[in-house]
């Protein structure tokens, strides 16, 4: 059985393709979350009126890997003290948020969120908060950089990231075997 996590890290192309580089995601999608308009489009959200993020909706298998590991990810792909923005882009669209969709989910992404701020020099400006309706982007945005044949956006993440005591980094194009469950 798949369980489902949701974050926003900026923009979402890069962030979507990090995930589908696991063992054990066996989805992603990219879309608009947080906001007060229904079935928003690209244009609508980037306007900053709508409140939605893009986001990244990862489908997981937890015998494979765990919403832990999944959060080091989630880290390791974007400045977390940054507010509003991810390097170049700016807005509220680009803000750092965990969507969660569970008690447990939250109670995790909670101690994730205070071990990581123990790292940081400044002030993490990423919010938990309950999982609302995610609305899936349009199909152009879908496995962009594969599609397109790129792998930009990404920041460097402010601090060394780990999961289980591991440093999350990618070898040979996969983020594969750096887990172990115990």
């Amino acid at each position: 059985m798949t369980e489902k996590a949701t974050f926003a890290a900026g923009c979402f192309w890069g962030v979507e393709h990090a995930f589908m580089q696991i063992d054990g995601v066996t989805a992603t999608q990219v879309g608009y979350i947080g906001g007060t308009v229904d079935d928003p489009d690209y244009r609508t959200v980037c306007s900053g009126r709508t409140g939605h993020a893009e986001a990244v909706e990862v489908e997981y298998d937890p015998e494979q890997v765990s919403y832990e590991q999944l959060l080091a990810v989630f880290w390791g792909e974007h400045d977390p003290t940054q507010k509003n923005r991810q390097g170049p882009d700016v807005g509220t669209q680009y803000r750092s948020e965990i969507f969660v969709h569970s008690p447990e989910q939250r109670r995790v992404a909670e101690q994730s969120l205070a071990a990581m701020q123990t790292h940081l020099g400044k002030p993490i400006a990423t919010q938990i908060t309950d999982a609302p309706t995610f609305w899936r982007a349009e199909e152009y945005h879908q496995r962009y950089f594969e599609k397109h044949g790129q792998v930009a956006c990404k920041l460097q993440a402010p601090a060394p990231v780990t999961a289980r005591g591991e440093p999350v980094e990618q070898r040979s194009g996969r983020l594969s075997g750096l887990f172990s469950r115990s």
